[in-house]
């Protein structure tokens, strides 16, 4: 089991809220490795696996428009792609991941162009744009490294999203069911 994982699951039960995973290029990991902690059904709404590009538009409600334009592998596609599942799922947080993981390019964009993005309840002063965060990332590797480190990364970014909005009050809740000090 995935550490950061099971730590999102951790924190995401102890304030209460929900997440839903739209994924691209991953084809189904991230859902498997948060489903893989025990309690994720207390805090996983579910998933959306869009490989085909007009299913972002038709389930996730990307703008067609940039899609036609920028392609699938674009960062605004990843914010867009977050939010939507957001939305669709009726989540608190949307996470979402796009790219090339090859073994050839796609959309004019490189093997290892890889777009994470999270989106949720934002709180005013967080330094998160309105709308989500959007990381782009230059992976080497074959296909099934790519693909291990956009799970990784875009687990990675919502934790710390997560972490960086946890106040102090949840924290000493989270000690306290948990036994901690």
């Amino acid at each position: 089991m995935n550490s950061t994982a099971a730590e999102l699951v951790r924190l995401l039960t102890v304030r209460g809220q929900t997440l839903a995973v739209a994924e691209s290029l991953t084809g189904g990991l991230v859902a498997a490795e948060i489903t893989a902690v025990p309690g994720a059904s207390k805090v996983f709404r579910g998933s959306v696996t869009a490989y085909a590009t007009e299913l972002k538009h038709l389930v996730l409600g990307v703008d067609a428009t940039l899609l036609a334009q920028r392609g699938a592998v674009d960062p605004q596609v990843a914010a867009q792609m977050a939010a939507g599942v957001r939305r669709a799922l009726g989540a608190d947080w949307g996470v979402a991941t796009t790219g090339v993981a090859g073994p050839e390019p796609q959309d004019g964009r490189p093997v290892g162009t890889v777009f994470v993005a999270v989106d949720g309840p934002f709180a005013a002063g967080s330094g998160s744009a309105a709308g989500g965060k959007v990381e782009a990332l230059r992976l080497n590797g074959d296909r099934a490294e790519i693909r291990r480190e956009s799970v990784r990364s875009v687990l990675a970014l919502l934790l710390r999203e997560l972490a960086g909005e946890q106040t102090g009050n949840e924290r000493t809740q989270d000690t306290e069911q948990n036994g901690g000090f």
